[in-house]
């Protein structure tokens, strides 16, 4: 059996090998007649040189990226309303300048601290800080880019209502001449001209944002205050509107300046919470253990014991 089973099996392999053999073969004629057939009709089989199929390989891939590089700006979400609106809505959810309570804040651990608010980097600006001559205390801070700036200030507000439209009203009144309104992306804006030195003028847009318990007012001039389409407007524009203000608990009169201090950068905030941090647990003769209501002293007290009997007489 076993000698009859491997004899039937060797035949089936040759079988199958002489079958394979024949369909190879006319796989082969077949081809042959193809390449016949058409080099009688006059065509040629040509294959795609490697440097033109490269080519066109590169041009499709340049496109695909370039399409997906403009559906992610289309995407992107802008950081302030790109269209000039007399109201400014959507602060704290849609868009900033943003408080440190808002729900949508964004992170701004690596923000420079100036205490009344937190400032972004951005490459490119020079900070300067506006002190008081007398005591030498922070009042505010210019940031300037390209050939444009922008002065920051934060003032204390009142709870229920806002301050830039009364702020607005007052330059208005005492610069009824010169000064105007116009609708911006920030709200309704002030074009106000300045005077400065030899009798020049400088245009300047003054924009005022206001928050919970503060108003944000913004200063733009150079080509921030006059060419709305221009780059170092919109880098300006997205620098002031990324801002984060920290109002504090200190009562302050409305319109009072938010007290700042001299720039505080993260490494040195960090640096200040863990040396904080180590501080506080090397209090000195600070209690070890647990300290709550389930910890329970114990007091031994001695007693001695008196005379079993009195002998009365």
């Amino acid at each position: 059996m076993g000698l009859f089973g491997f004899g039937k099996k060797k035949h089936h392999d040759d079988d199958a090998a002489r079958e394979k053999d024949a369909k190879k073969a006319r796989q082969n004629a077949a081809y042959a007649d193809d390449v016949n057939d058409a080099a009688a009709d006059g065509q040629e089989t040509q294959q795609p040189e490697p440097a033109a199929q490269a080519k066109e390989q590169d041009a499709s891939q340049d496109a695909g990226a370039t399409a997906e590089s403009e559906q992610s700006q289309g995407d992107e979400q802008p950081d302030y309303p790109t269209e000039p609106s007399e109201e400014y809505e959507g602060r704290g959810e849609d868009w900033g300048p943003w408080d440190v309570n808002d729900e949508y804040v964004p992170d701004y651990d690596d923000y420079l601290d100036l205490g009344a608010y937190y400032i972004p980097f951005m490459k490119g600006i020079e900070l300067r800080i506006k002190a008081a001559r007398a005591n030498k205390a922070v009042l505010g801070a210019t940031i300037t880019y390209g050939t444009s700036s922008l002065e920051v200030e934060a003032f204390a507000a009142p709870k229920t209502l806002g301050l830039w439209d009364d702020v607005r009203a007052d330059l208005l009144d005492s610069k009824s001449d010169v000064a105007k309104e116009m609708p911006g992306v920030f709200g309704t804006e002030l074009i106000l001209p300045v005077p400065i030195k030899e009798g020049k003028m400088v245009t300047t847009r003054i924009v005022g944002v206001d928050g919970p318990r503060w108003m944000l007012r913004g200063i733009f001039s150079g080509k921030a205050a006059t060419d709305p389409d221009d780059e170092e407007t919109r880098a300006l524009n997205r620098f002031f509107s990324q801002i984060v203000v920290e109002r504090g608990e200190e009562p302050l009169a409305p319109r009072d300046l938010i007290p700042m201090h001299a720039p505080v950068t993260p490494g040195e905030r960090r640096a200040a919470q863990e040396q904080a941090q180590q501080d506080a647990a090397q209090i000195p003769d600070r209690p070890k253990g647990p300290f709550d209501s389930d910890q329970q002293v114990e007091q031994k007290t001695t007693l001695a014991r008196g005379p079993m009997f009195s002998e009365v007489r």
